[in-house]
């Protein structure tokens, strides 16, 4: 995207063992004025691959989510960044369409676009994984990511606009997978409510998933996406279990602690 009518735009990745994905999204943004990683401490080939297709690749101790992508933020060379995870991939088509944009000069300080999710054997499109919009390109000096343990998002302040095109995501490779992630997830939103000083509650650990399983497969019509809409639905009040039951699992180490 160098070109004399829009600005250059630096795409930022944070990494940590993603040797399988990493080399598609790279590939993807090739046409970016900098491709930028920031890795964590990769123990597989992550860096190798990044740095043999050409990007540039910091390393930076583990902080957090937010903290990695503000850290990305910084050292970009380009003031307009683009963000992606190393397992999304930006379509020729999102790529053509972020470029057009740029090149009309809006007042937008930053601009959002839905996310498509590849997971088991097709396309997601309900259950609130599809058109799940995004904030993830801005110009930094009028954005930065919110930094809690996790779900961080990219805060702008100025208008934002839409770009209809949806970056591709390709999430867990496996069901297995899946849980794995939800488990991580599911431990740092706990000590998410923690912080936020929530007490335990038996009528949230019990209601909190079923609510979650209902807004997933029933309001945002899982039930469409067939088998795997069900698999997802069913993960998801797990997790919203392990949340709150991790809650009342850190109030029980307290108590004991006192005895």
């Amino acid at each position: 995207m160098t070109t004399s009518s829009g600005p250059s735009v630096t795409v930022t990745i944070i990494t940590l063992n993603e040797e399988k994905n990493i080399s598609r999204a790279i590939q993807s943004v090739r046409w970016a004025n900098e491709v930028l990683i920031v890795d964590s401490g990769s123990s597989d080939r992550t860096v190798e691959i990044a740095r043999g297709l050409g990007a540039k690749v910091l390393s930076n101790p583990w902080r957090g989510y937010g903290q990695q992508k503000n850290f990305a933020q910084d050292q970009a060379a380009h003031d307009w960044i683009l963000n992606i995870d190393a397992d999304e991939e930006v379509s020729p088509a999102l790529a053509h369409a972020i470029e057009d944009t740029l090149k009309k000069k809006s007042e937008a300080m930053g601009f959002y676009f839905p996310r498509k999710t590849f997971y088991l054997g097709k396309w997601i499109r309900y259950g609130g994984w599809y058109p799940n919009y995004l904030v993830r390109l801005a110009n930094r000096k009028h954005a930065t990511w919110t930094e809690p343990s996790v779900h961080e998002e990219l805060k702008v302040d100025g208008p934002t606009w839409p770009i209809e095109e949806p970056l591709l995501h390709y999430t867990f490779s496996s069901i297995q997978d899946q849980i794995h992630t939800n488990l991580r997830y599911a431990r740092l939103g706990s000590e998410n409510l923690k912080q936020r000083g929530q007490a335990p509650s038996c009528f949230k650990l019990i209601w909190k998933p079923i609510g979650k399983f209902l807004e997933t497969y029933v309001i945002k019509r899982g039930f469409m996406d067939g088998l795997p809409g069900f698999i997802i639905s069913v993960n998801a009040a797990h997790s919203m279990f392990l949340k709150y039951a991790y809650l009342h699992e850190a109030r029980i180490k307290i108590l004991e602690d006192h005895e």
